[in-house]
């Protein structure tokens, strides 16, 4: 167990707990210069070892404190508060409030590259929240199983909470994707192109019904088929 117990701490710091009954001082000291963080000699008693384990686990991973692995409560909070700003503002007027930002970094404010800006601005946050979300739906229990498995921050992130939310996050896609479905058709108000300023020059303008309402059968058409696809893939990574 010695030998065992010095090869583990050369890769990981999880938590080693001897149980034997060879309970002399030099085995005792043994045990702790290898690395051990507790001896508990037989014969014990079994709410004494589960009390001792979960003593342990807390000091070593924090499992009593509240919060998350890298969490940073200020970077948090800005982008918490960025976030709500836009998304509390209706796409139409952020097409309008972004002109300066679009021009500065597209060249123009109109057409495909005029819209892109406030796209991106539109879809951003929504898709954030619903990221959030996904992670958030992650059994705490999962996380405690990683740490106690002496897994690093990056293996916890790519290995349990990505995998393990990746229904959450198809659904969450498959919203977002339906969302900017319907802000690339309001941005053909700008010129964008698209079934939105197809729908406004041809349906609208000219006064042919037959054609927005062709326009909206097929955005129907677009939006099933996106959600039956994110069903699909959410279904299958549902535990």
């Amino acid at each position: 167990g010695f030998h065992w117990c010095e090869e583990i701490r050369k890769v990981s710091q999880v938590p080693v707990i001897f149980i034997s009954s060879a309970a002399d001082n030099m085995n005792m000291v043994m045990a702790m210069s290898r690395g051990a963080d507790d001896f508990i000699a037989k014969p014990f008693d079994m709410d004494v070892l589960v009390a001792k384990i979960q003593a342990i686990l807390r000091r070593t991973y924090s499992f009593g404190n509240p919060g998350n692995i890298l969490e940073h409560p200020l970077v948090y909070q800005i982008i918490d508060k960025v976030v709500n700003l836009f998304r509390s503002v209706p796409f139409i007027i952020l097409l309008a409030c972004l002109v300066p930002i679009s021009r500065l970094i597209m060249g123009t404010a109109i057409g495909v590259k005029g819209a892109i800006v406030p796209l991106v601005f539109g879809c951003a946050p929504f898709f954030t929240r619903q990221i959030e979300s996904a992670l958030a739906d992650v059994d705490p229990g999962l996380i405690e199983a990683a740490q106690s498995m002496g897994l690093d921050n990056k293996d916890i992130i790519f290995r349990m909470y990505l995998k393990e939310s990746i229904a959450g996050i198809a659904r969450g896609t498959t919203i977002t994707i339906i969302s900017l479905i319907g802000l690339t058709a309001m941005a053909g108000a700008i010129g964008a192109g698209g079934l939105g300023n197809f729908a406004i020059m041809y349906g609208h303008q000219r006064n042919m019904p037959d054609i927005t309402y062709t326009t909206v059968v097929v955005l129907v058409i677009i939006v099933t088929v996106v959600q039956l696809i994110g069903n699909y893939i959410a279904k299958k990574n549902t535990h």
